[in-house]
């Protein structure tokens, strides 16, 4: 299989991607393409993809991390184009999703309603782990969440007449079955990770060999990274292609505690496992 980072924050030196505040990854593999997230504008992920010369109509499933406006931004611009794309995903994604900061409310969830969405796409929404191509499939939800999850204190869900955290019910990762072992991908990570590695050692009976994206541990404490390290050092650790959430902190914990086996992962990265 072919990784290829699409849209980050950052960019490859020498790379003609464009980058922006967002992620999405295309996956290569025996059966087709497929695309994880759609990064936040259309502009920037049909930029993208023309750059690793794929065609919007050569993908043949789109997978949703959740909901947020940084990974769904895209959508639109590529449904244009590639009308009936099967979109997997929670169910909770089509909640409503807010940006609360001081007294201003944004909304930060999907560009298309509901209707919309399911006139556009072959929408497959389940919290099960789904099988999307074979030997590629979504984590589910991930319900079990004993460690610190990737919370930001500005995003909430209407609750009644009020307002509630968001409980990041919809947050999913990518499980990828190669030859060498699992290859996991994340979007942002809001159900933690390493409450997201308990859950694909749980679901898919093996630990990753590699782990990539965001992680949300741009507001990680440091108890909370101490911890981290523990964890994955007991675990290999796993290969870590960072980017997007994870945070300039973390990353530089992460990469003194495991030196080579932690890359940064901007647009334009291609791995092969």
């Amino acid at each position: 299989m072919k990784l290829t980072c699409l849209v980050d924050n950052a960019v490859q030196p020498h790379s003609a991607s464009w980058g922006e505040h967002g992620l999405a990854f295309l996956i290569e593999s025996e059966e087709g393409w497929l695309l994880f997230d759609t990064g936040a504008s259309g502009a920037v992920l049909l930029h993208n993809l023309e750059v690793a010369e794929v065609a919007p109509r050569s993908i043949s499933a789109l997978v949703l991390s959740h909901s947020h406006w940084d990974h769904t931004g895209g959508l639109s611009a590529l449904l244009e184009r590639v009308p009936g794309l099967p979109i997997y995903a929670h169910p909770d994604l089509v909640r409503e999703r807010f940006s609360r900061r001081g007294g201003e409310v944004q909304a930060k969830g999907l560009p298309l309603a509901l209707e919309a969405l399911r006139q556009q796409a072959d929408l497959r929404l389940s919290a099960a782990p789904q099988e999307v191509l074979p030997g590629i499939w979504t984590t589910g939800e991930i319900s079990e969440r004993p460690e610190p999850e990737g919370r930001s204190p500005h995003h909430f869900v209407r609750d009644g007449e009020g307002w509630a955290p968001d409980p990041y019910r919809d947050d999913m990762s990518l499980v990828l079955e190669g030859s060498q072992g699992l290859v996991l991908i994340c979007g942002c990570c809001h159900a933690g990770l390493l409450n997201t590695l308990l859950h694909v050692r749980r679901a898919f009976g093996r630990d990753p060999v590699a782990v990539l994206g965001g992680t949300h541990l741009i507001s990680a404490d440091e108890r909370h990274l101490r911890r981290l390290v523990e964890v994955l050092r007991r675990l290999g650790p796993p290969a870590l292609y960072l980017n997007h959430c994870t945070g300039q902190a973390a990353y530089v914990v992460l990469a003194q505690a495991f030196g080579d086996r932690v890359a940064p992962c901007p647009a334009g990265t291609v791995l092969e496992f």
